[in-house]
C-alpha cells in the first residue's frame, strides 16, 4: 500500500520502523491466539522495554527515550496494527500509568517506580472508574482515610485494564468532599488489603486483561501520595487529554490492519471472471476506508504535535479520538463487508478488528461524553 507522507520527522519515522518490525515479528503471529484464549503474553513486556517503547515520553534520566506524544502515538499505532488488545494494554501501561508517574511523581517516586516500568520488568495500570462512576468519574466512592503516617483505602474499582498483571497502579480515591476531594495514590501489588476481584470477559480486546480492584483496609504509606493532596481532579483531567490522544493511535492501527487484509483480498478474490477489486463499488469501499484512515491520522497527529508544544486543547484531544474511533468502526465494518461470507468467519481477522474497534467508542470517555465536552467547550457553556 502506498502511504501518504505526513512528514512526522526522523524520530517518529525511526519509532515507526522499529515498532512495526517488532510488532510484525513478535506480536502479529500471536494475535489470533491472544484473542481466542483471552491470553496476555506477559513475556512481550521486557522485549518492548528493550526497544524503548514503554518510556517513549519519559526523560532519559529515568530510563526513557525523552521523545514526545507524536512518537508515542506512532508506536501505539504500530503495536495495535498487529494486535489491538496488546495495543490497549500497552497504552494503559506506557501512557496511563508511566506517563502520569513521569508528570506528577516526585523524584523519589520516579526513581522507585519508573525504571522497572520502563524496562518492562513491571506492568503498570491506572484506576479511575468504578461500577457506579464511569462517565461521571468524579463521583467515585473509593475512600482514603488518613491514619497516622498512612492512608487506609476501602472500596472498589472496576473496568481496570491490566489489573490482573499490574505491579504498579495509579489509583484515584476520595479524601474529601466534592470534585476537589480526590487524591492520587501509587499502589503496589502485594500491599496489605489490596486484591484483584472478578475478571471481566469482554466482547473484544480479548487478551488485554480487565478486572475489578478490591481495597479492604488497604494500607498505603503517605509517601505514595502522588501530586497534591485533594488535587486528584487536576491530575486525572490533565491525564485524560494525553490518554485520549495516545489511545487514538489504537484506532489508526486497526484501520491500517483492515486495509492490510482487504487490499490483497480484493486483488486476488475473483467473481464473474475478474478480481472483485476491479468493480467500482469495491473500489469505492477501498477509497472510503483509505480516506477515513488518513483523515483520522491527520487530526490525531496534529493534536499529538500540539501536546508536545504545550498547546493542546481538551476539546481537540476529545475530537481526535472521537473521529478515530468512529472512523475505525466504519472501516472495520467495511472490511467485513468487503470479504463477504469470509469476513463473518473467524478464519479471517476482520471480525476481530470489528470487535476490537468498538471499545474506543466507549473507553477513555464515551463518544457521547466527547461530543458533550467539545460542544460545551466551544460554546462556552
Amino acid at each position: 500500500m502506498i502511504d501518504f507522507d505526513f512528514a512526522l520527522g526522523e524520530n517518529a519515522d525511526m519509532i515507526r520502523e522499529s515498532t512495526a518490525r517488532f510488532s510484525a515479528d513478535r506480536i502479529a503471529p500471536l494475535a489470533a491466539e491472544i484473542d481466542a484464549k483471552d491470553w496476555f503474553p506477559r513475556e512481550l513486556w521486557p522485549e518492548m522495554g528493550a526497544l524503548g517503547l514503554h518510556g517513549v515520553t519519559v526523560e532519559e534520566e529515568w530510563g526513557g527515550l525523552g521523545l514526545g506524544y507524536l512518537e508515542h502515538v506512532v508506536a501505539q499505532e504500530e503495536v495495535a496494527r498487529a494486535s489491538a488488545s496488546i495495543g490497549l494494554s500497552y497504552g494503559a501501561h506506557s501512557n496511563l500509568c508511566v506517563n502520569q508517574l513521569r508528570r506528577w511523581g516526585n523524584d523519589a517516586q520516579k526513581a522507585k517506580y519508573l525504571p522497572r516500568l520502563v524496562s518492562g520488568e513491571h506492568v503498570g495500570s491506572l484506576a479511575m472508574s468504578e461500577a457506579g462512576a464511569g462517565s461521571d468519574v468524579v463521583s467515585m466512592k473509593l475512600k482514603a482515610e488518613k491514619r497516622g503516617d498512612r492512608y487506609v483505602l476501602n472500596g472498589t474499582k472496576f473496568w481496570i485494564t491490566n489489573a490482573t498483571y499490574a505491579d504498579t497502579l495509579v489509583v484515584y480515591a476520595r479524601t474529601g468532599e466534592g470534585s476537589r476531594g480526590l487524591t492520587t495514590f501509587i499502589i503496589e501489588k502485594g500491599m496489605k488489603g489490596f486484591s484483584i476481584g472478578q475478571k471481566i470477559d469482554k466482547m473484544g480486546m480479548r487478551g488485554s486483561p480487565t478486572a475489578e480492584l478490591v481495597f479492604d483496609d488497604c494500607e498505603v504509606p503517605e509517601d505514595n501520595v502522588m501530586g497534591p493532596l485533594n488535587g486528584g481532579v487536576e491530575v486525572l483531567m490533565s491525564g485524560l487529554d494525553y490518554e485520549r490522544t495516545v489511545l487514538a493511535g489504537i484506532q489508526l492501527g486497526i484501520m491500517q490492519a483492515c486495509l492490510d487484509t482487504v487490499l490483497p483480498y480484493v486483488r486476488e478474490r475473483k467473481q464473474f471472471g475478474k478480481p472483485i477489486g476491479a468493480f467500482q463499488l469495491m473500489q469505492a469501499k477501498i477509497a472510503d476506508m483509505y480516506v477515513a484512515l488518513n483523515s483520522a491520522r491527520a487530526y490525531v497527529y496534529a493534536v499529538a504535535r500540539a501536546c508536545d508544544a504545550g498547546r493542546t486543547t481538551r476539546f481537540d484531544a476529545a475530537g481526535a479520538i472521537l473521529l478515530a474511533s468512529e472512523n475505525a468502526m466504519k472501516v472495520a465494518l467495511e472490511a467485513v463487508q468487503a470479504l463477504g461470507g469470509a469476513g463473518y468467519t473467524k478464519d479471517w481477522p476482520v471480525e476481530r478488528y470489528m470487535r476490537d474497534a468498538k471499545l474506543l467508542d466507549i473507553g477513555a470517555g464515551t463518544n457521547e461524553i466527547r461530543r458533550m465536552l467539545i460542544g460545551r467547550e466551544l460554546i462556552g457553556a
